[in-house]
């Protein structure tokens, strides 16, 4: 099977490539439904080129997967010259009017029907191969037994379906609460989460006070949701014979039933999340990947394990397998933010050219001779009291890095600020990951070849390490506000799981 993984800026989509992914989706500005998502524009094209002929065996993927205004199509056909400097493969469409824009323009790329369409049976999945699909992404309603129904039916159509990531409580996540909330709507990119809000369970406007069979209660239709921050609002609560209505779903996933999706007939699976972060994307993407090589029999159950057990360590919700066995599944709720107990603290970039390390470690040479004839040149009684003042401020006067053998010395980019006690760890595309043990790296100012006894976003530093690490490599930190079991205060109530 394909592995689908989200890209939503540059920067995503490199590490999609670099962890594992066979194929990543993006989207351009104004045209995906993840517009809070960096998505692309103006010259990065040039970027995704070079990304592409660096793995010129990974699938780019274009969403388009609004729902087009007469006026957005307009739009679209102004901005056509510009989308065809990508190296689009295919386009992630629901909105049939914009294909025949598609078919015209853009004759070598392949059409993807959106997961929007929801599409979950054999005779539309046959109607949009007649109209010149390629792959369907089914609807997220989809059982595992109709897939199979699906491939049975239409085996020449490729069937994507997501295998994990966030879900939404709509139809195929066509949802309106938030346009009715807040006037953002979902179905043009501007989803704000509604669904993940805290609500207070209210009896005829007034919160319950009083014990009553919960379930009468329930199916009276007395019951109202009313958000916290908008005292106004409410909305109607029922419950039924099968169904209670649901807000906030949980997370999909199903890398432990990557067989049966397989055997089903799933030609490709999807992780959602271009709105994640890097480190969302590098990790998931990893796990996956690990996990479709233990079906190609690349790699062994043990082997992979360590891989799937960092899904842990990413930002997510209580989990489940969605629609795929059992509508229950998915009809049970979780409350809360996504969360994780790490934090992305740094990019680790190129590796130098041992020329430029010896530049770096010979500035350093340079600094201590410049301070040393600095104090050759004082008055005694001048270079006395800085020596003092050295000695009582050690760290006016900081050590530079020396020559040592195997060690490398890496450019990073620090997210947050960490110095040289902080516990790091390394994260590589094929080491789970590994605590980098005091004494086995430092960092250093690239202009004087000093040790930096801390680094934060916007300095230039460059990690000296004894690790040999390849292209890709992030560097992650326990985060001290991440308590297991709770739900992290956010401006809102903290509550239990």
């Amino acid at each position: 099977m394909e592995l689908v993984a989200p890209a939503g800026n540059i920067d995503k989509l490199y590490y999609a490539y670099t962890y594992g992914a066979d194929a990543s989706y993006i989207g351009l500005k104004r045209f995906s439904l993840r517009i809070k998502a960096d998505n692309f524009y103006e010259d990065e094209y040039k970027q995704v080129i070079a990304l592409k002929e660096k793995y010129p065996q990974k699938k780019l993927f274009c969403a388009l997967n609004i729902s087009f205004h007469n006026h957005d199509i307009a739009q679209f056909m102004k901005n056509i010259d510009y989308f065809k400097l990508y190296p689009i493969d295919s386009f992630i469409v629901q909105d049939l009017g914009i294909v025949p824009v598609l078919q015209k323009y853009f004759p070598n790329a392949a059409l993807h029907l959106s997961t929007q369409a929801s599409c979950i049976n054999s005779g539309a999945v046959k109607m949009y191969q007649q109209m010149g699909f390629k792959r369907v992404v089914l609807g997220r309603e989809t059982t595992l037994d109709e897939i199979k129904e699906i491939k049975d039916a239409v085996p020449d159509m490729e069937l994507e379906a997501f295998a994990h990531g966030a879900m939404c409580i709509a139809y195929s996540g066509r949802c309106l609460m938030s346009a009715y909330l807040t006037g953002r709507s979902a179905n043009s990119g501007f989803c704000s989460q509604s669904c993940r809000w805290n609500y207070d369970v209210l009896l005829d406007g007034k919160k319950i006070t009083t014990a009553t069979d919960p379930t009468s209660l329930a199916q009276s239709g007395a019951l109202v949701l009313r958000e916290h921050e908008r005292s106004n609002e409410y909305f109607p609560v029922y419950e039924g014979d099968t169904f209670t209505a649901v807000l906030s779903s949980k997370d999909l996933r199903m890398i432990e039933h990557l067989d049966d999706m397989k055997n089903a007939g799933v030609d490709a699976i999807k992780v959602e999340g271009r709105m994640k972060s890097i480190y969302y994307v590098a990790l998931v993407t990893r796990a996956y990947r690990k996990a479709l090589d233990i079906l190609e029999g690349k790699i062994s159950q043990e082997q992979a394990q360590p891989f799937i057990a960092e899904l842990d360590n990413v930002s997510h919700r209580e989990s489940t397998t969605g629609f795929y066995y059992n509508r229950g599944d998915a009809d049970k709720t979780t409350i809360g933010a996504s969360d994780s107990p790490y934090e992305l603290t740094a990019f680790i970039k190129n590796r130098l050219p041992a020329s430029d390390v010896a530049n770096i470690i010979a500035a350093g040479k340079k600094t201590l001779a410049d301070r040393q004839k600095k104090l050759d040149d004082m008055h005694p009684q001048a270079r006395a009291a800085t020596e003092r003042d050295y000695a009582a401020h050690p760290e006016k006067i900081p050590p530079v890095a020396e020559q040592k053998d195997n060690w490398y010395m890496y450019e990073i980019e620090a997210l947050n600020k960490f110095d040289l006690s902080t516990e790091l760890e390394y994260i590589t595309p094929d080491v789970a990951s590994k605590k980098a043990e005091a004494g086995t790296w430092t960092l250093v100012d690239p202009k004087d070849g000093t040790i930096l006894p801390w680094v934060c976003n916007g300095h230039s530093c460059m990690l000296y390490t004894n690790e040999s690490l390849p292209d890709g490599a992030l560097i992650r930190v326990k985060d001290t506000g991440f308590v297991s079991g709770s739900i992290r205060d956010t401006g809102r109530e903290k509550k239990q799981l």
